[in-house]
């Protein structure tokens, strides 16, 4: 793949009957695109995490709402079936709440016909851009108003970039604007087990930018933090409660803890469509568990014995009193000092 246009990464895009979605199982192997059509590939692709994270899935749900009309017709579903095939596409990962924001986002222009579900959906796509680069600066401009235009060192956790949005990233359009600014000098990417999004993918996406960094275990992170080689730790989220409390991939927690002893900023950058104000706390945010075979093994190789059993949550919940500031696309709020989304 030529990355020349890296501006115009697209995850999710709609090309005329369907949806392309960069297959992100094969990275950085392989640069491959999986073309859908129907709702149970959508649906498989989404659980197989050839698409994730949680701006991403807002925009495949979008669409999906049109491939399940499309299909409908072709199939002669009733609305009742039509209906159910959207929810199936809704239900295919709990944890994200922009995957059902963005299905309830064009469903109101279902009786309008396919063109205007499109027409919605491809405005939450470019809405969700021009957020992610106001997200960028907000972060940006709130850590450099505390640390000073220098060097600064940065951690983060999975994913967030292009292959996590609609484009160029929100805790990873942090980390670009800095990086634009002369003010970063590496990124400590965390591995993220068990399915290495950030080997993978955040170390592929700072290496097509041209930004330092250095790929580590999630098991290393606490101690780089606690040994002062990191300035700043900024992640994404999936859902965030009314309170501020922040569910994110699983080892977030760890980070926000060890950023809290070393007393430097834990930073959580997201679209506002990713707080859920009907949640009250992180005790209300649903925990996918996904199977236990991801943790057993690695590329169909076991790494654990015949007849173990594996834990695998996907995500984790950061108590609102650990996250020192919320940047979205309308500013930053400073959760740990009582400002939260529900104020």
């Amino acid at each position: 793949m030529e990355w020349g246009m890296v501006n115009e990464l697209r995850a999710v895009e709609w090309v005329g009957d369907g949806l392309r979605l960069i297959d992100q199982t094969v990275l950085p192997g392989r640069f491959e695109h999986l073309d859908v059509r129907d709702t149970g590939t959508l649906v498989d692709a989404i659980r197989r995490l050839v698409v994730r994270g949680a701006p991403a899935l807002g925009v495949a749900g979008a669409f999906g709402v049109v491939i399940a009309m499309i299909e409908a017709e072709r199939q002669g579903w009733d609305d009742a079936e039509r209906d159910a095939a959207v929810e199936r596409i809704r239900t295919a990962r709990p944890t994200a709440v922009n995957l059902a924001a963005g299905i309830d986002r064009v469903v109101p222009f279902v009786p309008k016909g396919v063109e205007a579900v499109v027409a919605e959906a491809q405005k939450l796509l470019d809405e969700d851009v021009l957020g992610n680069r106001a997200i960028g600066k907000a972060g940006a401009d709130w850590i450099l108003a505390r640390a000073g235009k220098r060097p600064l060192r940065v951690l983060t956790h999975c994913n967030t970039g292009a292959l996590a949005t609609a484009g160029w990233g929100t805790a990873f359009g942090v980390i670009r604007e800095l990086s634009e600014l002369g003010a970063l000098e590496v990124v400590y990417a965390d591995e993220t087990r068990p399915l290495l999004q950030g080997s993978r993918l955040t170390a592929w996406e700072l290496e097509q930018v041209g930004i330092p960094y250095l790929v580590q275990a999630d098991g290393a992170a606490a101690s780089t933090i606690l040994r002062g080689l990191v300035d700043v730790a900024i992640i994404g989220a999936d859902r965030i409660a009314a309170n501020g409390d922040t569910a994110n991939k699983i080892g977030s927690v760890g980070v926000a803890l060890a950023c809290a002893d070393a007393g430097i900023p834990f930073m959580v950058a997201a679209p506002w469509s990713t707080i859920d104000l009907s949640t009250p706390s992180g005790a209300g945010i649903p925990i996918e568990e996904r199977p236990g075979d991801e943790v057993l093994a690695w590329a169909g190789n076991p790494v654990a014995p015949e007849g173990a059993r594996g834990f695998n949550p996907a995500f984790d919940v950061v108590p609102a009193r650990l996250v020192t500031a919320l940047v979205t696309e309308t500013g930053v709020l400073e959760v740990s000092e009582g400002v939260t989304p529900r104020d």
